[in-house]
């Protein structure tokens, strides 16, 4: 017998070490499920975490419990019990009854400070799991690290066996940087408002805040315009390859906004110009130097295009697509693109962007543009999104370094490390490859807070992973092309600089795999990492 303990203890300690860990539970007959996931083991990986004490099990009893004058905070306590009941099968009733077990959402406190905006404490034990934080924002990101706490089979749709345990101890966590986002192009292929939705969830599981929607380029005009109708009805009525195409109303666009902002992302609507205007040419005459439209274009070449600068209904079609896509969006900035304007020469364009910011801020928005934008004069307190790579001229990164010095901001958006829509490697079937492979340790391995070497690190507003659709018709696709490489961008926005470690995060994102199957996600599964067995 004592044999028999012994052999049973050394058993125990040896599965404490592994990853797979099996332990007893109690009421099962002998049967064993996985140990808690390390409370470390998420994405994006938080500032701080301790781990202490019990875990808590979720159960049939357990209770989501709320404070009684935030009508947000029960928001997030509703949604939280709608990813949770169909999984566990478990009630989770939304309470403002005070009480000390359950799962406890609170908003304010002493230990919520110095945690901002978007910081959250997730603190877990043998009674209760409370998500603490300053903002309901904090609350929302809290929510979605307890979701990566739970086992895998929580993201299915039907009841499955459990248990449903969270490792005990405390995680204080707060974002980096302010600006996480991701570009969603749905000029080049139109993507339905449920596609767009269903991104923006994908996109909210790692505590991305921001979703750039381009919405006009040479191949499509996306949102309708009152002002000038045919924008939408016939600059819109194809795409890439010659499909259909289509654009939203403005119904369409308020229910984007409108579900973005329930998942705490921001919308940020770009008009593309002065270049990447084909659509707008084709739909208006006017718009044209010439006064004559060219034909609708559904191919994939750039530079060709351009709004004719010296003429008035150029700056007129350009005040009513602002102060109309203004109204309709709440979120402080309105990107105005300004890359690849080949066709327009220089003095033009600089003209052309001295008279168009200040549009954007007469209707209460804040300038982004592509990081061409530094060529010209940046309003104060515009951002200037990066996109160059690897063989971008010393002279153009320059520019944008010494725009950085002078006090505009940066959103870096690399190409060869954060563009999504490039090839994982020469097999990838979707996908372009102009600025080389992007496989994921490259998307992951590099710092914001030095990519651009002179820029100063106070310059950098954040990351943002664009993911444009030449070639992608699809959410699938979509899915196909963000998922494994959109997690370690999130992560290189939310998590401190000393966390990125590439070895540790292949670990955690190798972790994500059957939360994506059971999501029906279907991701890439990248050779450099050791992604489960299905």
């Amino acid at each position: 017998m004592r044999r028999r303990r012994l052999l049973f203890s050394l058993l125990l300690v040896a599965a404490a070490g592994t990853v797979t860990a099996a332990v007893p539970q109690p009421g099962t007959s002998g049967t064993t499920a996985p140990a808690a996931t390390p409370l470390d083991r998420v994405i994006p990986a938080p500032a701080s975490v301790r781990p202490a004490g019990d875990a808590f099990t979720l159960g049939a009893g357990t209770r989501i419990r709320v404070p009684a004058n935030s009508g947000e905070a029960r928001q997030i306590a509703g949604y939280l019990a709608g990813l949770l009941r169909p999984a566990t099968g478990f009630a989770l009733p939304v309470t403002t009854r005070g009480g000390a077990d359950g799962i406890v959402l609170r908003l304010g406190g002493r230990d919520t400070r110095g945690l901002g905006a978007e910081g959250y404490r997730l603190t877990s034990g043998g009674r209760a799991l409370t998500i603490s934080a300053a903002r309901p924002a904090g609350l929302f990101h809290g929510v979605q690290t307890l979701r990566q706490l739970l086992p895998a089979a929580v993201e299915k749709k039907s009841r499955q066996p459990g248990p449903w345990r969270i490792a005990g101890g405390t995680i204080s966590d707060a974002p980096r940087y302010a600006y996480r986002g991701a570009m969603l192009d749905v000029s080049r292929h139109f993507f339905t408002v449920d596609q767009v939705k269903r991104y923006i969830d994908q996109l909210a599981q790692y505590k991305i805040n921001k979703l750039h929607l381009h919405l006009s380029d040479d191949q499509g005009w996306r949102i309708a315009i009152d002002s000038w109708p045919r924008l939408a009805t016939y600059g819109g009525s194809t795409q890439v390859g010659g499909g259909p195409g289509g654009h939203y109303s403005k119904d369409d666009y308020r229910e984007i906004v409108r579900y973005a902002t329930s998942r705490y992302l921001t919308v940020i609507p770009e008009i593309d110009m002065p270049g990447h205007t084909n659509a707008a040419l084709a739909s208006y005459a006017d718009l044209n130097c010439n006064g004559e439209a060219p034909p609708l274009y559904t191919g994939t070449k750039v530079g060709f295009s351009s709004l004719c600068v010296p003429k008035k209904v150029t700056y007129d079609f350009v005040d009513d697509v602002i102060r109309e896509i203004a109204a309709l969006t709440p979120g402080r900035y309105l990107h105005i693109g300004g890359d690849e304007a080949h066709s327009t020469p220089h003095a033009d364009y600089v003209a052309f962007m001295d008279k168009v910011q200040p549009v954007v801020a007469k209707y209460g928005k804040t300038v982004i543009g592509w990081h061409q934008l530094t060529g010209a004069h940046p309003a104060k307190g515009a951002l200037a999104q990066y996109w160059g790579y690897d063989k971008t001229g010393a002279a153009e990164r320059q520019q944008v370094v010494d725009a950085a010095k002078r006090g505009t901001g940066l959103i870096l958006s690399p190409a060869d490390r954060a563009y999504l829509d490039m090839k994982y490697d020469k097999d990838t079937p979707l996908g372009l490859a102009w600025a080389g492979y992007v496989d994921v340790r490259r998307a992951y391995d590099w710092d914001p807070g030095n990519y651009l070497a002179g820029a100063p690190g106070s310059a950098v507003a954040g990351v943002e992973a664009p993911l444009w659709s030449e070639t992608l018709t699809t959410s699938a696709n979509i899915e196909y092309m963000a998922f494994p490489r959109l997690p370690g961008i999130a992560e290189l926005g939310w998590s401190p600089a000393r966390a990125h470690d590439w070895d540790a995060y292949r670990v955690r994102l190798a972790a994500q795999g059957p939360r994506w199957d059971a999501q029906g996600i279907g991701y890439y599964r990248a050779p450099e990492v050791a992604w489960p067995t299905r």
